[in-house]
């Protein structure tokens, strides 16, 4: 009895001090997969209160589409703006990261996705023609026609998806607006 008793206080308190990862590590880890199984990077800035985080993310699952996303590319989130009662959630690093393209005020979800090798190759702000990486407006979770549009557009250039594989994907995006 007394060996249950501190295998169960060696696993609280395991679970209690576990910390994060950091934005750094995380990112590492998601390069060298990415690398080895020739995908590129999706990245997802997310926080736990954020229902259009959980939205993205449940799209993203939807079992309509979640081998599409699989086959292209390594998903991966960094925590950010936590609420004070839950800044241990965060990713250290990941603010630092957000900003790095031009994240910073955006909203979220705020996504990037990079090539294997760590180029980045779009992220979630519709800029018009001749804007910069400071300008444009996130589309977070795609939900509106335009924001789907995007995103389907996006997701054409940096994978293999295929018209009709995108075409579910869209389907699916756009019952984000309802």
């Amino acid at each position: 009895m007394k060996f249950y008793v501190a295998l169960l206080a060696l696993l609280i308190s395991m679970v209690g001090n576990s910390q994060p990862g950091t934005a750094d590590a995380i990112m590492n880890n998601a390069f060298e997969k990415a690398k080895s199984e020739n995908k590129n990077v999706f990245l997802m800035f997310h926080a736990s209160w954020c229902g259009w985080c959980h939205k993205m993310d449940k799209s993203m699952n939807d079992p309509v589409c979640k081998k599409f996303f699989d086959d292209n590319f390594i998903v991966c989130h960094l925590v950010v703006d936590e609420s004070k009662d839950r800044k241990n959630l965060e990713n250290s690093g990941a603010d630092e990261l957000r900003k790095k393209y031009h994240g910073d005020g955006q909203g979220i979800p705020f996504w990037l996705i990079f090539d294997k090798t760590g180029n980045l190759l779009a992220d979630s702000k519709m800029r018009k023609e001749g804007e910069g990486p400071g300008d444009g407006q996130n589309t977070g979770c795609p939900a509106t026609e335009e924001e789907v549009n995007y995103f389907i557009e996006v997701l054409r250039k940096s994978s293999d998806l295929h018209p009709p594989e995108l075409k579910i994907i869209r389907d699916r995006f756009r019952k984000n607006d309802l």
